[in-house]
């Protein structure tokens, strides 16, 4: 038997199924999502083993940080009211003393007395050995330093002079030549031939310049040559000659070349 559907007929709805409160959603959880939560989860744990770090470990933390705090105000306060004060005193007293040996080195006809005065002081101001030793760690300590020595080299103190010279330090190049050449000459004073070629060899590389250069090379030529090493005296007097021909130790220099073919 056939069947129609009536005008407007509709089929009736299945009834819904009761919804199951235990259902759980099927979530697709991208990889990329779980790697930053563990990234998260590993921040967490590194901070709180951090400030279990820190309340275990306050006192220590704090200590530390007190001492720092110390020493960076104890370097200024030294700066300022220890050392500063230290150099400016140390100038004060080397005045003299620095006056004296400038007419010393002069040439004064007083020089040998000068230079004592430099040593022990005078005018009621120290020498340069007193200042040296308290006021080390100052300029002027190591200017005294230099002076002492040049003053020890011109009275015949020669391994006081090499002592004290040796203390000194300075970033000017010329003034380093000098004082290498000055134990240079302490040396050769005593007869120790080889030491003192050894400085005025420094003393020259020191200073490349068309004074102090040309000077430590012909004392280096003439002390090798005086030890019969005769190819390395050659060397120096040849460089004189070419790169440094207006020089006053170019004026002999022939003569020394000849000597040492």
């Amino acid at each position: 038997m056939a069947t129609f559907n009536k005008r407007g007929y509709k089929a009736p709805k299945e009834k819904a199924e009761k919804a199951d409160n235990t259902f759980i959603e099927d979530v697709n959880v991208d990889e990329k999502d779980s790697a930053t939560a563990k990234a998260f989860e590993t921040l967490d744990q590194t901070a709180s083993k951090a400030e279990d770090f820190i309340a275990k470990n306050q006192k220590i933390i704090l200590g530390f940080l007190t001492v720092v705090v110390v020493v960076v105000v104890g370097y200024f306060a030294y700066q300022k009211f220890i050392a500063e004060p230290n150099q400016q005193e140390a100038a004060d007293e080397l005045f003299v003393a620095q006056q004296n040996f400038q007419k010393a080195v002069n040439g004064d006809a007083k020089a040998d007395s000068l230079f004592n005065l430099v040593l022990k002081g005078s005018e009621g101001k120290f020498g340069v050995l007193r200042i040296a030793e308290e006021f080390s760690g100052t300029d002027a300590a190591n200017q005294a330093n230099y002076m002492a020595g040049i003053a020890y080299l011109n009275t015949g103190k020669y391994a006081e002079a090499i002592a004290s010279l040796e203390k000194f330090s300075t970033e000017n190049k010329m003034l380093n030549a000098l004082a290498k050449g000055a134990i240079g000459d302490a040396y050769a004073q005593q007869n120790k031939q080889n030491e003192a070629l050894d400085f005025y060899i420094k003393a020259a590389d020191a200073g490349q310049d068309g004074f102090t250069r040309p000077r430590y090379l012909l004392k280096a030529g003439k002390t090798a040559l005086a030890m019969n090493k005769k190819e390395e005296a050659l060397k120096y007097f040849t460089e004189i000659k070419d790169n440094f021909d207006t020089s006053m130790e170019a004026q002999q220099i022939d003569a020394l070349i000849g000597m040492a073919q």
